[in-house]
């Protein structure tokens, strides 16, 4: 299994889409699908029926999956999207590297 190139916690840039340009944290990844879950971004409407647990139902906004294709990682440096790189340190730790400005991707 090769390495993730975006995880949970990262800064991503949307490529493409109603959300293109804006920027969030990604809440969840799921590298099955190839998708990833990001904090206010591609935002769903779903229609609740009421329920003994909820009564009233009515809409609720959701954050929809999307594919890890339609997103960059965010630069430390700038924040503007950037490609990821690997890199193995002296001491043997395999990083991420952005490779716009060549700086470490913590995590």
């Amino acid at each position: 299994m090769s390495a993730a190139k975006i995880k949970k916690g990262d800064t991503v840039v949307i490529l493409s889409g109603k959300d293109k340009g804006k920027s969030g944290e990604v809440t969840k990844s799921l590298p099955r699908d190839g998708k990833v879950v990001v904090a206010g971004i591609n935002i769903m409407t779903r229609h609740k029926k009421p329920s003994q647990t909820d009564p009233n139902g009515g809409l609720e906004k959701i954050e929809a999956p999307m594919a890890v294709s339609k997103v960059a990682l965010a630069d430390p440096k700038d924040g503007k999207p950037t490609r990821v790189g690997f890199k193995v340190l002296e001491d043997g730790r395999k990083v991420r590297v952005a490779k716009r400005s060549g700086e470490v991707i913590n995590g």
